[in-house]
């Protein structure tokens, strides 16, 4: 602090200023009105001499609250309310993300961007961009101008702009692997990643585009858009954390994009030890062989229609089941579970909630191609059915609503649109369409047929509801059925990963065409995804686990209204969630103000 004096020779002003630095600014403010000449010399016989001893003792005591780090200091702010608010000047700023900064820096991937820009000499800030990059994703979604608007939004301000963001994204695509590898090696040296068991699965994203093109192509979309996709294959552990990704044209099996992956995990991350586990549809005879060999297993979904006649018949039969998680060897026949005997007093079956298992060995054959020639090689698998009344039930009223549906169409003879129903020649797994049944009639001669006659296909529904209940899996593990089911169970998880990007995350729309733009996009909602797993690993306890939407809309809620030369008011509400998320990370931004030190203390410690 100093002493500013004012006005005219004869009646000068005295002030104790000082200067600010906020948001790459330098400036001053008035931190006291000492008065003018003649009101000081009443009391002091000179005004000036006192006013400058005055600001000594000022600055004394201010170094002794900062020696002592007083964090309870009283900040005085001078406002004024007939002064207007300069223009364009932002007075309020987020310090949520904050949060995820700690997690970005802790994961170690300024270190990674730092190696990638040493090796090709960029100029820019490559771990700003990315970071900004990876907060905007998952606070304020958008597109890369959306986030560049983001970022001048942060207590911290950015210095990249636009053209440094679009190179980044090519160079990021450029590295992609190696920042995937080098992401999984910082985290499970500072965490430990519970990766002895991968989970893997597809997802596609539609693009509002009307032709395709070299790498958005069509393809079964996995919402039924008519649009061209990419495809992205995601590997998970056992946590829930994002281990690897990769992207391919829309039109790829997905079939073929699982051992490609694995075989880059096994190089570039030095990790070949695991168990992969899938849903049926990447269950291929080829991809189980695969990790049939070395030290990968795996655990699949298995689709009891698609097992030989035999083995369907076995897996279907009303006897020979045990109870999951019973300790003794008692067989069960299905067809009694729900006998009087075994009624409780609301009538209903005492095994309702339990599980029923059983299991078969069997040695399936594969041929693969080998030198240019076909051979033969074998899978020494098991294969668990699960059987659930509960399960059985709940199948059984989405079919029900689904023939329902498609008896009004067949009262109506035309479809919701009011067009008249027309065969189609596939239908997908739930449409209600596949119960109906069109046969030709002739309403006159007999020779020509004048229309159709609209039928419920009970057969069909027959076929399917036999199977009302039942779940397979298979797996190459000599584990008991126990493990294995459970190992198969956290699939959902992987599932919850594609739901937090897409819907969370807004990993579309894409507001990018470029092939390596667009890869680069879908690595950034990668990493976006893995920082807010380990958030979220970070907040939950026994007791609490925190929604999606409550962890995001709160810490995008966290702005601090700047007070210049003071430091941040935050202008939010201390809740539960900002007290936990203050505990867990060692520091506190709910003080009534953090004065500007303390505020680039808390920076500092995000980045360490």
């Amino acid at each position: 602090m100093r002493l500013s004096i004012t006005g005219s020779k004869n009646s000068p002003s005295y002030y104790v200023i000082e200067s600010t630095f906020v948001h790459g600014k330098h400036s001053t403010r008035i931190v006291e009105k000492l008065g003018n000449y003649e009101e000081l010399k009443k009391t002091h016989e000179d005004p000036e001499t006192w006013a400058r001893s005055y600001i000594e003792e000022l600055n004394r005591k201010q170094k002794a609250e900062r020696a002592a780090n007083t964090d309870n200091s009283t900040v005085q702010l001078t406002l004024n309310a007939g002064k207007v608010l300069t223009k364009d000047a932002r007075n309020l700023y987020n310090g949520g993300y904050l949060f995820l900064q700690d997690i970005f820096y802790d994961l170690g991937l300024d270190k990674i961007c730092e190696t990638i820009s040493e090796k090709t000499k960029v100029e820019y800030n490559l771990a700003e961009v990315l970071s900004r990059l990876v907060y905007s994703r998952i606070l304020d979604p958008g597109s890369k101008l959306k986030t560049l608007e983001f970022s001048n939004k942060l207590v911290e301000p950015s210095s990249f702009g636009k053209d440094d963001m679009y190179r980044a994204l090519t160079l990021l695509n450029k590295n992609a692997e190696y920042i995937q590898s080098e992401l999984y090696k910082n985290s499970n040296r500072n965490h430990g990643r519970n990766s002895s068991i991968l989970y893997y699965d597809c997802t596609n994203y539609y693009f509002e585009i009307e032709q395709e093109d070299s790498y958005r192509k069509y393809g079964v979309s996995k919402e039924n858009r008519p649009n061209p996709l990419v495809e992205m294959g995601l590997f998970m552990d056992e946590d829930g954390i994002p281990l690897a990704f990769s992207m391919h044209p829309g039109n790829t099996n997905e079939q073929l994009t699982l051992t490609p992956l694995e075989e880059t995990i096994e190089k570039k991350f030095k990790h070949s030890k695991f168990i992969v586990c899938t849903d049926s549809g990447l269950s291929s005879k080829a991809n189980r062989l695969f990790n049939s060999r070395d030290e990968k297993a795996f655990v699949t979904a298995q689709s009891i229609k698609k097992l030989d006649m035999d083995t369907k018949r076995w897996a279907i039969d009303s006897d020979g089941w045990k109870i999951l998680g019973s300790t003794d060897d008692k067989t069960y026949n299905l067809m009694n579970a729900e006998a009087e005997d075994y009624l409780d007093s609301n009538g209903k079956s005492v095994f309702y909630s339990k599980t029923f298992y059983k299991v078969k060995n069997r040695i399936d054959e594969v041929e693969i191609e080998r030198d240019g020639k076909k051979e033969k090689d074998y899978i020494d698998e098991q294969i668990i059915i699960t059987f659930s009344l509960k399960y059985r039930d709940y199948l059984r009223y989405i079919r029900n609503g689904q023939i329902e549906r498609a008896q009004k169409l067949i009262e109506s003879s035309t479809d919701a649109e009011g067009n008249a129903l027309k065969k189609k020649k596939k239908y997908r797994k739930n449409d209600f369409h596949r119960f109906v049944e069109s046969t030709n009639i002739d309403l006159k001669t007999g020779e020509i047929p004048d229309g159709l006659i609209y039928t419920l296909k009970q057969d069909l529904i027959d076929q399917e509801e036999q199977y009302d209940g039942f779940y397979g899996v298979a797996s190459n593990l000599d584990e008991d059925a126990e493990t294995i089911i459970g190992i198969n169970g956290k699939r959902w998880q992987i599932e919850e990963c594609f739901r937090i990007m897409k819907t969370n995350f807004d990993a579309r729309p894409v507001y990018l065409s470029r092939e390596d733009r667009i890869n680069a996009h879908f690595l950034i909602c990668f990493l976006a995804l893995v920082v807010y797993r380990y958030l979220e690993k970070k907040l939950s306890s026994d007791t609490k686990k925190y929604s999606v939407y409550e962890i995001v809309s709160q810490l995008k809620d966290m702005n601090f209204l700047v007070s210049s030369g003071n430091g941040y008011i935050p202008a939010y509400v201390r809740t539960d969630f900002t007290d936990r998320l203050h505990q867990v990370f060692g520091f506190r931004t709910d003080f009534e103000i953090v004065p500007i030190q303390n505020m680039k203390k808390i920076i500092r410690k995000t980045k360490t």
